[in-house]
């Protein structure tokens, strides 16, 4: 490997800490089978999913947020306090204003601090990830919290069987901080955005388009649409050729990877992403199994199953994808310094 490590102006930032948070209450495929037409069998065969987490009545995606930021705060041994600034990634806000990211400093308590959402679709964390990589980079700040996660369940349409058997509800937390001597973090990222590929997957009604009335709700606008195949096509090509083109210019090989943790929208596209790349299928991390879609929460949720499997070690080279509504593609390479 010659690993070409890309030059910052300031300092290197990495990864220093990591929390996630599903909610309790679980759909098993075997609920799905009562509430429409499916079977636990077609569902593996289709998704690679058993189960995923659905939010309780009366909490929105603040809640799996704050409980993800609380998590790595402590994994981290710090408190609310040292955070500078915070950056959720998610599609599925409480509502439409404040922001995420003000409802969860109020909860957490976070002193002194601002932040924003970013709107990336299940790229959403990736491109969260990014912005606050740049924050610590330029030196502006030292600690920057940054969160993916969404509550798909409350866009889901139960009655539609192609989507409701798809999605779940969870999320996860990094805290960004300067690299130390001798430590590399974040290397490089490929990101791009079509907006040509809005027509194949949307939520139409709720904004300024579409505001809320009785007739949105009566033609399901409120609801998660999604054209599969169109979907599955660019997400399996995007995700190799961002991917590709990532290792590339880096002088990184598929082999010098210690783990490729791709979003987990489907098992089909993270099987066949990995088989256009040649990859070692030991070190592609899956756990769609388990969550199903969680959107912007699905990579921190990987990450924590990478470090469990012992497949994410300190000093490792890992690769993040993530293709989502827009269309938004992101890839980012970094070292594990944790």
């Amino acid at each position: 490997m010659s690993l070409t490590v890309r030059p910052v102006v300031g300092r290197r930032a990495k990864i220093t800490a990591l929390g996630t948070y599903v909610p309790p209450d679980v759909i098993t495929n075997q609920d799905l089978e009562k509430m429409v037409e499916t079977s636990d069998q077609w569902i593996l065969e289709r998704t690679g999913i058993r189960e995923r987490h659905k939010l309780a009545p009366g909490l929105g995606v603040s809640a799996i947020c704050t409980e993800a930021a609380r998590k790595c705060l402590a994994a981290r041994g710090i408190g609310p306090d040292e955070v500078e600034v915070i950056i959720v990634g998610t599609v599925t806000p409480d509502m439409m204003f404040p922001s995420t990211a003000c409802l969860v400093q109020h909860r957490i308590g976070a002193p002194h601090t601002w932040g924003f959402d970013v709107s990336g679709g299940c790229s959403g964390f990736v491109f969260a990830l990014l912005v606050g990589v740049k924050m610590v980079e330029s030196g502006a700040h030292k600690k920057v919290l940054v969160i993916g996660a969404d509550a798909n369940t409350r866009m889901t349409d139960y009655t539609d069987r192609t989507t409701c058997v798809l999605f779940g509800d969870g999320g996860g937390a990094v805290l960004l901080e300067p690299c130390a001597e001798g430590e590399i973090g974040f290397i490089d990222s490929v990101n791009e955005i079509d907006g040509a590929g809005g027509a194949s997957l949307n939520l139409k009604g709720g904004g300024s388009l579409n505001p809320s009335t009785h007739e949105t709700v009566d033609k399901k606008m409120h609801y998660i649409y999604q054209d599969g195949p169109a979907v599955y096509k660019f997400a399996v090509r995007k995700m190799e050729e961002a991917t590709a083109r990532l290792l590339e210019r880096n002088g990184v090989t598929v082999s010098d990877l210690g783990c490729f943790i791709p979003h987990q929208a489907n098992k089909r596209i993270i099987t066949a992403t990995a088989d256009r790349l040649g990859m070692d299928p030991e070190r592609v991390i899956i756990n769609i199994e388990k969550y199903g879609n969680t959107s912007a929460g699905t990579i921190p949720l990987a990450m924590e199953t990478a470090v469990e499997q012992g497949k994410l070690k300190k000093g490792d080279l890992v690769l993040l994808a993530a293709v989502g509504a827009g269309f938004t593609v992101g890839t980012v390479l970094l070292r594990w310094e944790i």
